[in-house]
């Protein structure tokens, strides 16, 4: 028997701690403008491609983006769909914000 709530929280997980770092956000919010090689991507950073591809990485593993080899390059581009994870989960603790809310005042 599969639990699917495990299987979800394991990728939210991994999605999570992938936006944990800021270079990682920074990546997802230039790929939200379109594609790009690893090289455009590490270049703002002054990031060796070695380190740039360690953070693409992470990023493939949390399945927010794919890369695709053309010729010697590797282009990256989000992965559709990415973040619904993530919006789900995020509704859920809204909705527990606002239980929060309107407990306070019964204490």
């Amino acid at each position: 028997m599969v639990n699917r709530m495990v299987q979800c929280d394991s990728t939210v997980d991994r999605a999570f701690a992938a936006l944990a770092d800021p270079t990682r956000r920074a990546v997802l919010e230039r790929l939200g403008t379109g594609s790009a090689t690893i090289s455009e991507l590490a270049d703002p950073f002054g990031m060796s491609l070695t380190g740039m591809k360690k953070h693409i990485r992470l990023l493939e593993d949390a399945q927010l983006v794919t890369t695709e080899k053309i010729g010697r390059a590797r282009r990256c581009t989000l992965q559709p769909y990415a973040f619904e994870g993530i919006s789900t989960w995020l509704q859920r603790l809204d909705r527990f914000a606002h239980i929060v809310e309107r407990t306070k005042g019964a204490r």
